[in-house]
């Protein structure tokens, strides 16, 4: 039987094809011929790039690509048999990983190379794998020694383990939270495309009614629109108590999860000689010290925090006057804030959502990339891992394949919530051809219910804006070298300045003309409801800016400790930030960080920070358009093709290749600068 996950890493997969079946022989087989040529490359006494770089890409490359495929598959098509065959292979390849970067004869080769007459004669991109290599070998612990040398294979293990127990339990809580209502006015003012899918989910799970989920789609419109408070409580609770002692089943609790990472995680660091795993972290980031990404939140923080306390008070008082409502609880904020927006810019999301049609927007967003970039994406036949998939071949003027985008955007049972980009695999060079990356873009919208496209939020359109930047930073890569492209070796918190510029088209006149057609009529959005859209930009920035400020502290602060944190301690963390920088206050029950995967399964531990770090690169970035439009009188039209070309050749094309302030300050000409964000934000007037 032919194993889809065999195949060679320059053919594309067919992901219909792979089965549970296929996993463990595909991952043993690739673990035995990676291990032997690192065995190999081990013992060569002419050291060379070629005979030592090249041979040891070329023999881990497909087991990381095979991984990759069956993470992410894991991801999207979770079924309880490729759950356990995920988990059964997941510690032999953490152990393979931990033995990698623990391996003395390797980095011995490395600094020979490094040390070596040829290293001179190397193009940057070489040097700087070489000097990154050696940099990951000593934060992976091979100057270790003995029991230290042992205890942190264990670790590696153990967290790997546990990061993706935590994963599971998220998904399962999610997946089997379900609320079945039976009288329809207790559905009052939900709007109707969710009405019909609810009601056709609790058909097939034979029931009569409406059947309610956590999933994004059908959870915020709730919260939003739904007129009871009783039935916005109840979904309230369900969201706020995901994986936690207060979930539907014990077992799925992630507090002891979090116990035992924060442990491993400080563990880690003392082993390898730091204060703590924040410190560590920065090693391979644009910040230096805990000490200055706090400052940089605190300052944000005293620069927010006035706004956030006014949006607050204008809520407060709108909710007393209009809807009667002298307290407003936590399940109360959403619904009352969608009111103030309708009474204060004549709009709602849902009326604005009926113009952002998912086929319109996609188009919409391909077009613009390809004024910005000069390429297109062209629809191909290549099988995805779902009837959802559609995949692209992402080509130049010329026609020529830079790349292959996949793209899954609606939420569905045994997929991860969220939106997120993972790469299958870099560019390469290979002899007189090249292999081009291969891209995944994953997304939680609405599926399309009864012949009608799905339809977008102008957030979700947001959100599909920033996850293509991710995806064109892998995809327009010039990179050959793969060890420097971008999602391997761009410090973490810059790897947000694609993604957070894209964001900035999503408000412009010219670009939302493209983006939408009315789902019933096929107008574009009415320039008057596009003016109140742009009125409410900043509706709320204040509150939605200390939000972002309060979970980044908090992830500093847990990870900044000498050792890990009892759950207790981790949730008296968590009310201490909310006293220093937050306006709103959930009850004693609720359990965010028992749901908080970017933080304990997504990588983002010690780096929560980044988002609003790169807002800063990425705001700054923008205006640099922004200046264009205003020099060519067109101030909304930012569009421009020459600064496009400059950030794809100054940000995009080059990747890890250069640290990403030297990036930055090629697109630039200086350092950058908060003024923008805050600019952007409605917040440049208070200091």
């Amino acid at each position: 039987m032919t194993n889809p996950l065999l195949g060679p890493v320059n053919q594309l997969v067919d992901y219909s094809a792979i089965l549970p079946e296929h996993v463990a022989p595909a991952i043993d087989q690739l673990l035995d011929s990676a291990k032997s040529a690192v065995q190999a490359v081990e013992h060569v006494s002419d050291t060379s790039w070629d005979n030592v770089v090249t041979p040891l890409e070329n023999a881990v490359e497909p087991l990381w690509r095979a991984w990759t495929i069956v993470g992410h598959l894991n991801s999207v098509v979770n079924t309880p048999e490729l759950r356990e065959a995920y988990n059964q292979c997941l510690p032999k390849v953490t152990e393979f990983s931990t033995w990698l970067g623990l391996n003395e004869q390797l980095f011995n080769q490395y600094k020979k190379l490094a040390d070596s007459a040829e290293f001179a004669s190397l193009n940057p991109a070489r040097q700087r794998v070489i000097e990154l290599a050696l940099r990951n070998f000593r934060l992976s612990g091979v100057e270790l020694q003995g029991e230290q040398r042992e205890r942190y294979a264990e670790i590696s293990e153990q967290q790997a383990a546990a990061s993706q127990r935590f994963s599971e339990h998220v998904m399962d809580s999610i997946d089997h939270w379900s609320l079945l209502v039976e009288n329809e006015s207790e559905l009052e003012g939900i709007p109707a495309d969710l009405l019909a899918a609810a009601k056709d989910a609790a058909t097939q799970a034979g029931k009569t009614g409406w059947l309610l989920n956590l999933k994004m789609p059908c959870y915020l419109p709730v919260m939003q629109y739904a007129k009871s408070s009783e039935l916005r409580a109840t979904m309230y609770k369900g969201y706020a108590t995901i994986a936690s002692e207060q979930s539907s089943k014990p077992e799925w609790d992630n507090s002891e999860t979090i116990e035992q990472l924060l442990r491993l995680r400080a563990e880690e660091a003392r082993l390898l000689g730091y204060d703590s795993f924040a410190h560590m972290r920065l090693e391979t980031r644009m910040a230096d010290t805990p000490e200055q990404v706090l400052e940089f939140l605190r300052t944000l923080a005293g620069k927010s925090i006035a706004f956030a306390r006014t949006d607050l008070e204008q809520l407060q008082e709108f909710a007393r006057n209009t809807l009667q409502m002298e307290t407003l609880q936590p399940w109360d904020m959403a619904y009352a804030a969608e009111r103030l927006r309708e009474n204060r810019y004549a709009y709602s999301e849902d009326e604005v959502r009926q113009y952002f049609t998912e086929p319109q927007v996609m188009q919409g967003l391909f077009d613009v990339v390809h004024t910005l970039y000069g390429v297109q994406f062209v629809p191909t036949q290549e099988p995805g891992w779902h009837p959802d998939v559609q995949a692209y071949a992402v080509q130049d003027k010329a026609a020529n394949t830079l790349g292959y985008l996949y793209v899954d955007l609606y939420a569905r049972a045994g997929k991860q919530g969220g939106a997120w980009v993972n790469g299958e695999r870099d560019r390469k060079l290979l002899g007189t051809s090249t292999q081009v990356p291969v891209v995944y873009l994953v997304c939680n919208f609405a599926q399309p219910q009864e012949g009608r496209p799905s339809l977008l939020t102008h957030d979700e359109v947001i959100t599909l804006f920033h996850e293509s930047g991710h995806a064109l930073h892998a995809l327009l890569s010039r990179v050959d070298e793969p060890a420097v492209s971008a999602f391997s070796a761009v410090e973490w918190d810059a790897i947000e300045l694609p993604s957070q510029f894209m964001e900035n088209f999503c408000w412009e006149w010219p670009v939302v003309q493209k983006l939408s057609r009315h789902v019933t009529t096929g107008e574009s959005l009415p320039r008057a409801l596009y003016d109140k859209l742009l009125a409410a930009k900043n509706f709320q920035s204040g509150m939605q800016m200390v939000r972002q400020i309060e979970f980044s502290l908090f992830d500093m602060l847990i990870h900044q400790q000498e050792q890990g944190l009892s759950i207790k301690d981790v949730l008296g963390t968590l009310d201490q930030v909310r006293k220093e920088v937050a306006v709103i206050f959930p009850p004693e029950w609720h359990r965010f960080p028992h749901a908080f995967s970017h933080l304990f399964a997504g990588g983002y531990g010690a780096g929560y920070y980044s988002y609003k770090w790169a807002e800063v690169l990425s705001s700054d970035a923008y205006s640099a358009f922004e200046e264009t439009a205003l020099q060519d009188g067109d101030s909304r039209n930012t569009l421009n093709p020459e600064t496009g070309r400059k950030f794809l050749d100054e940000i995009l094309a080059v990747g890890g290749e250069r640290p990403a302030a030297d990036s930055f300050k090629a697109f630039r000409g200086r350092d950058p600068s908060i003024d923008a964000l805050l600019r952007h934000s409605g917040m440049l007037a208070q200091s």
